[in-house]
């Protein structure tokens, strides 16, 4: 050891008090800072989380022609508006459904998609079949799943005669897992 390590000066350690209040009031602005910047990105972030539990489902009846139009027995596509569309949607906001006509005043609707991932499915007549052609998910016509990877029946919507005009209920179509 080197015999003058006493008389070395050694630096401060202590600092004086202007140099603590600045060194405060930085750290201070830092955690205001990063908080107001945690709040601005995070409430819209927990507004998209938190949204869906509040919103309501629309309750709407969308008209698809008169009842004279379909024929007793037949299988049909109609395309209507979708229950929410949103104002930019543009043509996403139209929907469809295979309409059949059972007799004089009863009508049947099935969704477009299939309950597999959402293809649409296509009315063979001749065959009495609905068809999904991406994964091969076949619907008796009772849209009971005939064959195929579907886990559950096409989706049915509820339909009404209302001063001679068929309405069909529009609602979301559910999300299968």
């Amino acid at each position: 050891m080197n015999e003058n390590t006493a008389d070395t000066p050694r630096p401060s350690c202590v600092e004086s008090p202007a140099e603590v209040s600045r060194r405060r009031f930085l750290e201070r602005l830092s955690i205001g800072l990063g908080a107001v910047c945690t709040a601005i990105l995070g409430l819209p972030v927990i507004g998209f989380l938190v949204a869906p539990f509040f919103r309501k489902t629309p309750d709407v009846w969308r008209t698809v022609g008169k009842v004279g139009q379909f024929e007793i027995g037949k299988t049909v596509n109609v395309a209507f508006l979708d229950a929410s569309p949103l104002p930019w949607a543009g043509v996403t906001a139209k929907t469809a459904a295979w309409l059949r006509r059972v007799n004089e005043t009863e009508f049947i609707a099935f969704a477009v998609n299939c309950t597999h991932l959402g293809c649409p499915v296509r009315w063979l007549a001749d065959a009495k079949l609905f068809m999904c052609p991406c994964h091969g998910g076949v619907y008796y016509e009772d849209g009971a799943v005939a064959a195929g990877p579907p886990p559950k029946p096409l989706t049915r919507y509820q339909v009404r005669i209302l001063n001679g005009e068929v309405q069909i209920h529009a609602a979301p179509i559910p999300i299968t897992t």
